[in-house]
């Protein structure tokens, strides 16, 4: 693709990457074929390489962009199908946060828009107020029936819809604070093998505690030391994919700062994450602060160790599997690789071997490729967009017939779960099973 940026332009970091990202496209329109968005509505401006056009308008052109362009890429789920579809190796995550932040910068939404998002920023990275506005919530998930179900946008990106979404998102039980989710050690149960940070996260700690309870019982029982260290959290995806720069950079500080006091004091041997959109963002750290003299050696080092907790598992090899008594045969699952899992971190077979190697049959999922619609805050942002893709992958999944369905990301778990009657768990819910841990509870 041609640019025309002014060296002015291109003495900014952030523009100069840019130029490079862009320069890389030659229009092939391969991305078209794997974009969800693309794939439901046929306007090349809801496709990768229509949204590239978009950015480089308003971008190159040093303005803000118009109401059009800012609704195509808001339709955007960052899944970054596309980057894997893509020959060129356009790193269309980059180009695209870089657009949201120009919007972000540059074009004054609608009152109702921004109190939505400022909501969603405000609560996501904070798991406590979080949890106390699900327990609010609760009380008013019933009126979410007198909002309308549809809307004139075809994302459903208006108020009431976006509400309505809103409140149907709220689980019907919140579970208490997990005691793992404190700074804490948690050491190896036998000789200890590895040293690893696991990353509590934000809102996994409110809506899927189990997981990090999980997470925990299986790093130990495969003789890993687990620490959970204080002044670490949210990873900052919540906020970076909404535009707010600032907001995700002052939580990837916080993060590494704490990591690198536990690196310089006991030391590590990785950061563990078990959300895997959580993982792709802070294996991007280096690039998040690249422009930061002070913080860009730092937020690299961090980002090295980061590891998908499948990475950890299969380094050190899944041991002590349990006899299948714990089922009368062994169970069928449908594994859902995460847009992050499988595009984000390029993880897409591990996992299914480790669940293989546990004892399960594993079944892959008919056009796994495509999101289920989940992505974050898409699913309120987008309701309509984010169901019918739910949907889309809720049938595919049901076609394989499965006992069970497995992820690596809560919100997908969420999300899927919302629309079927399977049971699903999280990977690591279902390796820690089967090496001796409890039946998970979507199991009953």
């Amino acid at each position: 693709m041609q640019t025309h940026f002014t060296l002015a332009q291109l003495a900014d970091p952030e523009t100069a990457r840019s130029n490079d990202i862009l320069r890389k496209c030659v229009h092939c329109g391969f991305c078209t074929a794997t974009c969800p968005t693309y794939v439901l509505l046929g306007d090349e401006r809801d496709s990768p390489r229509g949204r590239i056009y978009l950015i480089k308008a308003m971008i190159e052109g040093a303005r803000a962009p118009s109401a059009a362009e800012v609704k195509h890429i808001d339709r955007c789920l960052s899944c970054l199908s596309c980057m894997t579809t893509c020959p060129s190796g356009v790193n269309y995550m980059h180009l695209v946060d870089h657009g949201r932040h120009h919007i972000e910068e540059t074009f004054t939404r609608s009152l109702p828009d921004r109190f939505m998002r400022g909501v969603l920023a405000y609560l996501m990275p904070r798991p406590a107020v979080f949890r106390w506005a699900m327990v609010l919530g609760r009380l008013a998930k019933p009126l979410a029936a007198l909002l309308p179900a549809t809307s004139s946008d075809p994302g459903g990106a208006t108020f009431l819809r976006r509400l309505r979404a809103m409140l149907e998102a709220v689980p019907h039980r919140v579970l208490p604070p997990s005691p793992v989710d404190r700074p804490q050690v948690f050491p190896a149960v036998g000789l200890q093998r590895k040293r690893v940070a696991l990353m509590p996260g934000c809102g996994q700690q409110v809506l899927a505690p189990e997981v990090n309870e999980a997470t925990v019982r299986l790093l130990t029982r495969l003789d890993i030391e687990v620490v959970n260290v204080a002044g670490s959290g949210c990873c900052g995806s919540s906020v970076l994919h909404v535009g707010r720069n600032d907001q995700a950079i002052a939580l990837a500080k916080h993060n590494i700062t704490a990591w690198l006091t536990e690196i310089d004091g006991a030391g590590l041997d990785a950061i563990v994450i078990n959300a895997s959109g959580c993982g792709t963002t802070v294996k991007d750290y280096g690039h998040m602060l690249a422009d930061d003299p002070v913080w860009h050696e730092k937020a690299k080092q961090v980002a090295a160790l980061a590891r998908d907790v499948t990475e950890i598992v299969a380094e050190v090899g899944l041991s002590n599997v349990v006899p299948r008594l714990v089922m009368a045969h062994p169970l069928t699952v449908a594994y859902h690789s995460a847009c992050s899992m499988q595009h984000g971190q390029k993880l897409d077979t591990l996992p299914k071997k480790l669940l293989r190697d546990a004892g399960f049959v594993v079944k892959d999922v008919p056009e796994g490729h495509l999101c289920c619609g989940w992505a974050g805050a898409y699913q309120v942002l987008q309701p309509d967009l984010s169901r019918r893709l739910r949907d889309a992958k809720v049938a595919n999944i049901e076609s394989v017939r499965p006992d069970v369905i497995a992820a690596g990301n809560f919100g997908c778990i969420g999300n899927i779960a919302s629309g079927t009657g399977i049971p699903m768990a999280h990977t690591v819910e279902l390796l820690d099973w089967a090496t001796g841990g409890p039946r998970p509870a979507a199991l009953g």
